[in-house]
């Protein structure tokens, strides 16, 4: 059974290993809600799984010990187990999927451990992880369906609840619902009318519609650049957990995780990957009945690829109205260019990027299609372009 007796032990236990990480206030990050972040991207490894995996190998036997340690992960869980029992000085083998982040996969091996990449998604690793238990007999890590994993993960809300006073809510990314389900738990202990919500990716939302069957269902598909939250059947006792402490869970889209990526590097100066960011993003766009609220966005995990950050920028940029493209129909003569380009500048904007295409069928011989990518301050300014194109007798096709 989990119990708050078990969540106070994780916290002794954790005390030399994992940080007390900061709560940062984040002024306009979300309107007149008052937002404070949890910074867990912080931690030792990048993310709150340290804690989890931690206290879980902390309680092994000597026995279990030596028969070593099999774990799966798409790579937060991976680096948290890899640290834990190189440091007990266990064997570990760690199966994550293909597709997982590079950084990830070389940071789990550089902490000691053995990584299997297996074809496929998170539950496809943990069903090879699983053959490999039965062939090994070492103890399987769960990641997030283990009451100790969840006593680790609930040290967090201890953490919250001694940094804040007078909380009104706590908004945490779901994905096997390991983090919540501890973090509920032990709120909802100490502050039961402290509100407690949960958030998925639109396209990897497996325990709310598990919520909304009444039982766990598994996902045919999950499709999300936040990987560490990407799982297509959630936990059985955190669904449980999650039935009987979490408030309600919200969806986000792709776009707007992004978005809340870009606005933590930009107004907190911090990095988070996608599953880190999904709470902020919740918070953001108005998922959730907090207006006026003093609440606490958990900032899950900042392991983000290097090169899907950079895909994330772009897309938050163009989401914010700080990017844009237009594409102009024109009569392919000279002057033309010139006369589109001095409009954008007078309006402010900035050329990035131009494309010239003669060569569409569709197209009369004598005209063009211009594209054109611009750097804009927000989607008015954007409008404000668009309509003295078109005042000057250029015809937008997008």
């Amino acid at each position: 059974m989990l119990t708050l007796d078990k969540i106070y032990q994780a916290a002794f236990v954790l005390k030399s290993v994992a940080r007390k990480t900061d709560l940062i206030y984040a002024q306009k990050l979300s309107g007149d809600n008052e937002i404070y972040l949890k910074t867990e991207n912080l931690q030792v490894t990048g993310s709150f799984k340290l804690r989890g995996a931690y206290y879980k190998i902390s309680q092994l036997s000597e026995e279990q010990r030596a028969a070593g340690i099999i774990a799966c992960s798409a790579g937060n869980h991976a680096q948290g187990v890899a640290l834990a029992s190189s440091r007990m000085g266990i064997k570990s083998v760690i199966c994550m999927p293909d597709g997982a982040p590079i950084s990830k996969v070389e940071a789990t091996r550089a902490l000691g451990a053995e990584v299997c990449l297996v074809p496929g998604a998170y539950d496809d690793a943990y069903a090879h992880a699983c053959k490999l238990e039965q062939q090994t007999h070492a103890t399987f890590i769960h990641p997030f369906d283990d009451e100790e994993v969840i006593a680790g993960q609930g040290t967090i809300g201890l953490e919250i609840l001694e940094q804040l006073d007078n909380l009104d809510a706590v908004v945490v990314p779901i994905g096997g619902g390991g983090l919540i389900s501890g973090v509920a738990y032990a709120i909802k202990q100490l502050r039961p009318d402290v509100k407690v919500y949960g958030v998925q990716a639109e396209n990897a939302a497996g325990m709310l519609k598990s919520h909304l069957e009444g039982k766990p269902i598994t996902l045919d598909r999950v499709a999300t650049f936040a990987d560490g939250i990407a799982v297509r059947h959630p936990g059985d006792l955190t669904f449980s957990l999650i039935e009987q402490y979490v408030d309600e869970i919200v969806t986000v889209t792709e776009d707007e995780i992004a978005t809340a990526i870009l606005s933590l590097i930009e107004k907190q100066k911090l990095i988070a990957e996608g599953a880190g960011a999904v709470s902020v993003a919740a918070a953001m766009f108005g998922k959730l009945p907090i207006h006026g609220k003093r609440v606490v966005c958990l900032v899950s995990g900042g392991n983000i690829d290097v090169n899907i950050l950079s895909r994330v920028i772009t897309r938050g940029l163009v989401k914010s109205g700080r990017n844009t493209t237009l594409q102009i129909a024109l009569e392919d003569k000279p002057g033309q260019l010139e006369g589109v380009s001095r409009i954008i500048s007078s309006c402010g904007g900035n050329v990035v990027s131009v494309h010239h295409e003669r060569s569409d069928a569709n197209m009369p011989i004598a005209s063009c299609y211009l594209k054109i990518g611009m750097e804009t301050r927000d989607f008015a300014q954007i409008e404000e372009i668009r309509q003295a194109l078109i005042a000057a007798g250029f015809d937008l096709v997008s």
